[in-house]
C-alpha cells in the first residue's frame, strides 16, 4: 500500500490535561508511522515534558494542529471511530481494535479519517461520541480497565499498522457513486434536522429525551453520501417552507 494513505489518519486528541501523555502519544504514533496530530484545546500545550516524553518524535508535536473544538478536528473527514470504554444507554456500532485498524485503512485510500481520544479522567462526552460513525473499545482486563492515553493510542496505531501492512488481504470497500458525506456536513445537516423538527412541532428542545441521538445513530447506521445529504437537507427546506406557509395562513384566519 503508499505510505502516502497514513497521512490522511488522523489521531484527534480532546482537552488532555497532561502534555506528557500528549509526547507519549506522538511517540507511539511515528512508532507505526502516523503523522497527522490534532490537539482540541489542550491545557498545557506546547510544553517542555511534551516534548521530552516524545522521545524523537518532537517533529510531529512541532507540526500538531491545534483547534478550539472538536468540529474543526473532524473537517473534511469521511470517516470518524471515537474510542469508549464504558457501555452507553444508548447502543452506538461498535468496532474492535483490529475491525478499526482495517475499517480506518480501507477508507483513508479515499478520504480522510479520525480516530478520536477523550480526556484522561473521563473519555469522550456522550455529545462527541454522537459526532462518531463508530465506538471503538479495547478489551482490556476487567479488573484494572484503565488505559494510559498514549496507551490507547499505542493500542490502535498498532492495529492501524498492521492493517496497512497486510492492506492488499483488507477486504475491498465497496464502490459507491458518491463520496461519503464530510463530519461537518452532517453536522449542519443535524442543525438542520433539529430545526426542521421543532418547525413542525415535532420536537422539544427543552425535552428532548433522545430523539436526537437516535436519529444521528440511524443516519450514523446508513452512512449518508454527498448527493443523499444534499437531497435531504432539501426535504427539509421543503417542510420548513410548508410549515411557514401554514402557520401564515393559521395566523391570517385568527386576525380575519
Amino acid at each position: 500500500m503508499n505510505s502516502q494513505l497514513l497521512d490522511k489518519i488522523r489521531i484527534v486528541l480532546v482537552n488532555t490535561t497532561h502534555p506528557g501523555n500528549i509526547g507519549g502519544a506522538v511517540r507511539a504514533m511515528k512508532n507505526m508511522g502516523l503523522s497527522q496530530l490534532y490537539l482540541v484545546s489542550p491545557l498545557n500545550f506546547p510544553a517542555d515534558k511534551a516534548v521530552w516524553r516524545s522521545a524523537g518524535a518532537a517533529d510531529l508535536l512541532e507540526k500538531a494542529i491545534v483547534v478550539d473544538t472538536l468540529d474543526e478536528a473532524l473537517a473534511g473527514c469521511g470517516l470518524v471511530v471515537g474510542t469508549s470504554a464504558r457501555d452507553r444507554r444508548i447502543p452506538w456500532p461498535m468496532l474492535n481494535p483490529r475491525e478499526c485498524g482495517e475499517r480506518v485503512v480501507r477508507e483513508a485510500a479515499t478520504h480522510p479519517v479520525a480516530i478520536v481520544f477523550g480526556r484522561e479522567d473521563r473519555g469522550l462526552t456522550n455529545d462527541e461520541l454522537q459526532k462518531c460513525t463508530y465506538h471503538v473499545h479495547i478489551p482490556a482486563n476487567p479488573e484494572y480497565s484503565s488505559l494510559n492515553l498514549a496507551a490507547a493510542v499505542q493500542v490502535l496505531s498498532y492495529e492501524v499498522r498492521m492493517a496497512f501492512l497486510t492492506g492488499s488481504d483488507l477486504p475491498l470497500v465497496q464502490e459507491w457513486d458518491q463520496p461519503p458525506a464530510r463530519a461537518e456536513d452532517i453536522e449542519m445537516y443535524f442543525q438542520h434536522l433539529e430545526q426542521a423538527l421543532v418547525d413542525i412541532d415535532f420536537h422539544n428542545r427543552d425535552n428532548p429525551r433522545q430523539t436526537m441521538t437516535r436519529l444521528r445513530r440511524l443516519y450514523g447506521r446508513i452512512r449518508l453520501d454527498e448527493m443523499e445529504l444534499s437531497i435531504l437537507r432539501g426535504v427539509l427546506t421543503g417542510i420548513q417552507n410548508v410549515a411557514h406557509r401554514l402557520r401564515v395562513a393559521k395566523e391570517g384566519d385568527k386576525t380575519d
